[in-house]
């Protein structure tokens, strides 16, 4: 088994639930490509490799069929899907439309002061990463950032909800870090974003996070091209109707 699936493993040793600490790790592998399109997943390999039963392996692969990162194909195994490029706009379809309601009203509403600092510091964590090209640190700042922003301004279920459907988004995020989106740039963004909210404009808080969230739609159709095998074959459609909008 990857051994960085292992690592990540006894990363999280003290995190809860066997079946949830599995469920995390697995998606952040896929998430991260450590577990490419494609691959097979066994599920005897798995619970061997980590030392616990199968039936967590089993519940995780079912949960992660749910989000759309796995197909469990009877009698003949289990593989992380292609991306789906029509699940990822549709995903960010639903994310923008929650994002930017989320910014309108911290900056129309106001937040709570301690999750106004959080979000400046995050910016500070991000920026730190830059030089480094700390590409999967800046990941989880990013997270980090638009779960903070949610949880400022109680809304809790419009987090839960983006968590749930941005699975697919996720892994073309991670891949347009940093060759199609610079991290500096997505920075930027975020700064404009807290700007906004700190001069309680609401107009202004929509605008940047509307142009964030559809940054995605200017390195799609690259990534595309570039990581061909990672994309379901109706990828190349899908792309010429992106490209024609």
């Amino acid at each position: 088994m990857n051994a960085v699936l292992q690592a990540l493993w006894q990363d999280t040793a003290d995190e809860g639930p066997v079946r949830q600490r599995l469920y995390q790790v697995l998606r952040q592998s896929i998430i991260r490509m450590v577990l490419a399109p494609g691959r097979a997943l066994s599920e005897k390999e798995l619970a061997d490799a980590l030392s616990i039963s199968r039936q967590p392996v089993r519940e995780a692969f079912i949960r992660l069929s749910e989000a759309g990162l796995v197909e469990v194909r009877p009698q003949r195994g289990t593989y992380v899907v292609r991306i789906s490029q029509r699940a990822v706009l549709e995903a960010r379809f639903v994310r923008e439309a929650i994002e930017v309601a989320v910014a309108r009203t911290a900056a129309v509403e106001g937040m709570e002061p301690r999750a106004h600092d959080e979000l400046h510091e995050l910016i500070e964590r991000q920026r730190r990463c830059i030089d480094p090209e700390d590409f999967d640190r800046f990941f989880l700042l990013d997270e980090a950032f638009h779960r903070a922003l949610a949880l400022g301004v109680a809304q809790q279920a419009a987090w839960k909800v983006t968590e749930e459907v941005k699975a697919q988004l996720d892994r073309v995020r991670y891949l347009s870090v940093p060759d199609s989106t610079p991290i500096r740039k997505l920075i930027e963004q975020h700064a404009a974003i807290v700007n906004a909210i700190d001069q309680r404009d609401g107009d202004a808080a929509e605008a940047a996070m509307r142009l964030h969230q559809r940054e995605i739609l200017q390195s799609l159709p690259e990534l595309v091209r570039r990581f061909p095998d990672m994309f379901e074959a109706s990828a190349q459609s899908d792309q010429r109707a992106v490209s024609c909008k």
